[in-house]
């Protein structure tokens, strides 16, 4: 039978989310092209020819072609590249995590076996999921009747795979080597982050173009494949990088002894066994009593709260002041002749003004996603967590409502939303204030405070999904599939100026120009009104629902 085999098992845990990211990926694009095919294709005739090719135009394609890069180039590879993060971290990670990895390795199969049939999954997953991509990828044009001119489908879809199974293959390692899902998903995480923005933002200044070449996102589309086809070196350089990989989590599982269930130490823990910091720790934390479940879920999220927090305060704050000083002036001329319609897919802006370059390189993406990481992983597993995790029994037994446990989880929840929004006001207003770049403090403030909104809105789905289903999966896989379609449906609407943007909570989040005008209250009304009917929804959701007590 298939659940014999772990690699059967494997397959059979894991394929929907493939499914449901390629699925999404292939309506998305059918859409876009749909769309595209509205705009005025005049709007084009004065760019020059650089960033024609840049942003995919070829001599004899249609501008529906562009579809590509706006949906396969930006989403497609973020969303794959995490498809192929969460298999990573928990192939050996989230078994040890679960308590599972005893049971399984108790049948007749080696650490190396296990390991093998596992990659082998993600291996056959990914690449049925870019066979379908590339096929969806031809189909839709000529369904439309689009002329897609010179363009590589094939070639574009088989760095997409390679370049996001990368990010898998190191979350793998991490994992085999740490047994931490955390440790295994978050730095794999950073790094993608990390290497897509330098790999965007390093050429604009003089001689970074050589720096980009550092990052592994540059093998996946520095070569400009769509339009170039197959660049079998970068091919073989992102082969090798999986290979080295996969040799490091092959000696990472087999050298160190696998823990039967996951037993980190939290910051909290290690403060209280410091005589220095002790008396501190326990005020703040008010010991270790139930009763303070949110002090004990902030600090299971202490580590992702740091590494998004570095992100957004470094990376997309404090550093792009100084960049954006120093690009060059051609590049701030092409950037103002690009039509304003085309950069909705990343949140609008533009490069002849500060607020426009912030709101185009951080708050139209970067931000709100960065908060839905956060607010999107504490929702799924406050209460779906624990069932899976077979510990909400326990938390049950002592006298606390089921009410207040989703209480205290919210509050949890909301505190680091709340932190990260105030992190990235910081970040930008340093960045601002080191390079004099004139922009409004008060307005910077307003868009992070929408960002927060924005990603406590998902957060509270996602808390919603799991107080109803009891399963992480569902409660993570739902809002982030809302999160892309609702953004995409906004960025698209604002092509033709359609009302049906409107439907779309990314529609009050930067539809009002905070950056420039500042808050807009009635906006932000409206998005914390839908997430306090969330929130109302998820605690009758729960306290009616038999709750599992198996994972």
């Amino acid at each position: 039978m298939l659940l014999t085999t772990v690699f059967g098992k494997t397959i059979l845990d894991r394929w929907r989310g493939v499914t449901i990211g390629v699925v999404s990926l292939s309506a998305l694009l059918y859409f876009g092209m749909v769309v595209y095919q509205d705009i005025d294709l005049s709007i084009y005739s004065n760019l020059p020819p650089a960033f024609e090719a840049l942003i995919g135009i070829g001599e004899n394609a249609d501008v529906a072609s562009l579809a590509y890069n706006a949906i396969y180039s930006s989403y497609g590879a973020i969303i794959l590249a995490g498809i192929a993060i969460a298999m990573g971290s928990a192939f050996i990670a989230g078994e040890e995590r679960k308590g599972t990895i005893g049971v399984l390795l108790g049948n007749p199969r080696s650490r190396t076996q296990v390991l093998v049939a596992k990659t082998a999954a993600m291996l056959v997953m990914m690449g049925l999921g870019g066979l379908v991509l590339a096929g969806v990828g031809l189909v839709t044009p000529a369904s439309l009747g689009v002329s897609i001119g010179g363009m590589d489908v094939a070639a574009f879809t088989l760095h997409l795979v390679v370049g996001t199974l990368f990010y898998g293959f190191l979350a793998l390692a991490l994992g085999s080597w740490t047994g931490k899902t955390g440790v295994a998903s978050g730095v794999s995480a950073g790094v993608l982050a990390v290497s897509f923005f330098a790999v965007g933002l390093l050429p604009m200044v003089e001689g970074g173009q050589t720096w980009a070449k550092a990052f592994p996102w540059y093998y996946f589309a520095g070569s400009d494949p769509l339009m170039n086809g197959v660049d079998w070196g970068h091919i073989a350089i992102l082969g090798g990088a999986i290979l080295a990989l996969f040799v490091v989590a092959f000696v990472g599982v087999n050298r160190r002894d696998l823990r039967t269930r996951s037993t980190g130490v939290s910051l909290l823990d290690t403060l209280r066994a410091n005589p220095l910091t002790a008396a501190a720790t326990e005020r703040l934390a008010g010991g270790a009593r139930v009763s303070h479940i949110w002090v004990k879920s902030a600090s299971e999220y202490q580590g992702l709260l740091f590494v998004v927090s570095a992100l957004m305060f470094v990376v997309m704050g404090v550093l792009m002041g100084p960049i954006y000083s120093v690009i060059d002036d051609a590049v701030i001329e092409f950037g103002a002749s690009f039509p304003d319609e085309m950069l909705a897919l990343f949140g609008g802006g533009d490069l002849s003004t500060p607020e426009g370059y912030f709101q185009l390189e951080s708050f139209g993406l970067v931000t709100p996603a960065a908060l839905m990481v956060v607010t999107i992983t504490i929702g799924a597993k406050a209460l779906a967590g624990e069932e899976e995790n077979r510990t909400m029994g326990i938390l049950l037994a002592n006298p606390v409502r089921r009410s207040g446990v989703v209480t205290e989880k919210l509050a949890a929840m909301v505190l680091y939303a709340v932190t990260v929004g105030l992190v990235v006001f910081a970040g930008t207003s340093a960045g601002n204030w080191i390079s004099s770049l004139g922009m409004d403090y008060s307005n910077i403030a307003a868009t992070a405070a929408l960002a927060t909104l924005v990603g406590l809105l998902f957060g509270a789905l996602a808390l919603l999904v799991g107080a109803a289903t009891g399963r992480t999966r569902f409660a993570i896989a739902v809002p982030v599939g809302a999160a892309l379609v609702l953004h995409t449906m906004n960025a698209l609407a604002s092509l033709t100026d359609a009302a049906w943007g409107r439907l779309s909570p990314f529609y009050y989040y930067l539809g009002s120009d905070p950056l420039n005008n500042g808050m807009a209250w009635g906006d932000a009304g409206l998005l914390l009104a839908l997430t306090v009917v969330l929130v109302a929804l998820a605690y009758p959701a729960f306290s009616r629902r038999d709750l599992r007590q198996t994972g």
